[in-house]
């Protein structure tokens, strides 16, 4: 499914399913210590229903499957949602995925103690989706906004990476990360207060491969770039990746998060 928005990469479309296998061998990549952070919280644990929005491959029910919490994930893309049910079945896990737009899923009203979007809350109609959310949620629910993003000003290899990807999309709207808060549209301020948030640095571990794996699977290349300009890509990264990567190295990222509270009068 293309998607054209004129808020991310200068309107240039983009696929997410042209690189679903990808995104699922390559970008299952959060440190133990991010899921950690929510456990800690008391989110998305046992006796709780949770809501995944942007689910992706399902990388976050499937990771946080173990601490009991029953899992509901949505993604926009069919191909996405389609690896999402053939990696939870391989572990047997009972998570239910739904190919359905943020701004068209339909459950009752109350049904999530928890929501989480992880990596894709800036892709929303926010004025659509927020009071969707509010609605959703139980008394006193949660919404909780995840992040990772490499450092390019920071770690040489991020860096020289982006300036790649640069060079065949240069309206890319994912270049260019610092470390700071989430942001958070104004109109989620009638639905929901502030709780808390939280920023920290992470070293991610990669080889050649899975990084440039990881690369691919980004938007900026695999999802947007025609069949030529990857193959060029394909080329120009893995040479670059010989000159200036050892076999085994960590990245610098930093991780994210904001957990909004429901306001009482809504």
């Amino acid at each position: 499914m293309k998607i054209t928005d004129n808020r991310i990469d200068a309107g240039k479309a983009f696929d997410w399913g042209r690189i679903s296998e990808e995104y699922a061998k390559y970008r299952d990549i959060y440190p133990k210590k991010f899921y950690q952070r929510i456990i800690d919280r008391g989110l998305c644990v046992e006796g709780q229903k949770v809501l995944d929005l942007g689910t992706g491959t399902g990388v976050l029910p499937r990771n946080l499957y173990r601490y009991g919490a029953k899992w509901t994930g949505t993604d926009i893309s069919p191909e996405q949602i389609g690896q999402a049910k053939r990696l939870s079945a391989s572990e047997k896990m009972d998570i239910d995925f739904l190919a359905v737009s943020a701004e068209e899923m339909e459950f009752p009203k109350g049904s999530f103690d928890v929501i989480t979007a992880c990596q894709c809350f800036w892709y929303f109609d926010h004025g659509r989706v927020i009071p969707k959310l509010a609605d959703l949620l139980k008394p006193d629910g949660k919404l909780l906004i995840l992040y990772l993003a490499w450092l390019p000003f920071e770690d040489p290899i991020a860096g020289k990476s982006e300036e790649l990807v640069l060079k065949y999309s240069p309206g890319w709207s994912g270049a260019g990360e610092t470390m700071h808060p989430i942001w958070i549209p104004d109109v989620a301020n009638d639905y929901f207060e502030m709780e808390e948030h939280e920023e920290y640095h992470v070293m991610v571990p990669f080889t050649k491969e899975s990084w440039h794996g990881r690369m691919k699977a980004c938007r900026g290349v695999g999802a947007s770039l025609t069949e030529k300009e990857l193959e060029k890509w394909d080329i120009e990264h893995r040479k670059l990746l010989d000159e200036i990567a050892p076999e085994r190295f960590e990245v610098l990222h930093y991780a994210a998060l904001a957990v909004l509270r429901k306001r009482e009068c809504i």
